[in-house]
């Protein structure tokens, strides 16, 4: 599941593969752009910000590309063959001398001058693995609105930038906290401590080809997917519920015993209706 870790490993395969080359070809296999030839331009290199993408090209032009759930970029040899998915999934294509980066299944995929990249991620908050991290500024987003459940404070990339559904979950484990409980609710040394925890996790999985939060050599993740089996520290069933404003509702995986705060109540509609950017 693309997070923060898995789009900054993204960008530096992309940059790897593009940066200082010219390109070839270029091919948008989307309405919008289907005349576009950047052809000729110097990739100039690819950053992340929080879970986006941002492929800039000489000229002044940045590609935006957002993973979403099922997005990916695969970089490829010349004449290897193109294993990420059939054909009509492509959605762009930009190749150099040799190598070639396709897109596929990718939810956002815009064309925007490098001047104006603010307009897709000016709205973010701190990156968790950009150099604009700010614990201390994630953490009085994240108190904004003190109601608020501390999962979707996480998730809502205005706060901090690069926290996805696993993270949600093993962060809420790691500070004793369900995701349902209000983050005004959280003890001031917990909630002091939850930008820094969740930056040492990011920073020590981006170089990991497996997310790992655990330390242990058989099991990868406390809570995340691992629904009706027993906690790693008290052996009570996880439990798994979804949360979200209903219309876009995440699967959430908890402890009851090692958690402290509300659940939800089987059936009951959300309590809240908070959208959470990407």
């Amino acid at each position: 599941m693309p997070e923060g870790d898995t789009v900054w490993q993204a960008a530096r395969r992309l940059h790897d593969a593009l940066a200082g080359k010219v390109l070839a070809r270029s091919d948008f296999r989307v309405p919008r752009y289907a005349t576009v030839d950047l052809s000729g331009r110097t990739v100039l290199g690819t950053v992340p910000r929080g879970k986006h993408l941002l492929t800039r090209f000489e000229g002044g032009l940045t590609l935006h590309t957002h993973l979403r759930m099922e997005g990916a970029w695969k970089v490829f040899g010349t004449g290897e063959p193109w294993k990420g998915g059939p054909a009509h999934q492509i959605r762009v294509v930009l190749s150099t001398a040799d190598r070639t980066a396709v897109g596929y299944r990718l939810p956002v995929l815009e064309l925007l001058r490098t001047g104006e990249e603010d307009a897709a991620v000016g709205h973010l908050g701190p990156d968790l693995l950009g150099p604009d991290w700010d614990p201390e500024r994630a953490l009085a987003n994240l108190l904004t609105d003190p109601g608020r459940p501390l999962g979707e404070a996480l998730l809502d990339q205005r706060n901090l930038a690069g926290i996805g559904n696993v993270y949600k979950s093993e962060l809420c484990f790691l500070i004793g906290a369900t995701p349902w409980l209000p983050v005004g609710a959280l003890p001031a040394d917990r909630a002091a401590h939850l930008p820094h925890l969740a930056q040492r996790l990011l920073e020590a999985n981006r170089d990991r080809p497996v997310r790992r939060t655990t330390g242990l050599r058989h099991q990868d993740l406390f809570v995340y997917g691992r629904a009706g089996r027993p906690c790693l520290l008290c052996r009570t069933p996880i439990r798994l519920a979804d949360q979200g404003d209903g219309s876009r509702d995440r699967p959430t995986y908890w402890c009851p015993v090692c958690q402290t705060g509300p659940a939800p109540t089987p059936g009951s509609p959300p309590a809240r209706r908070t959208r959470t950017p990407n």
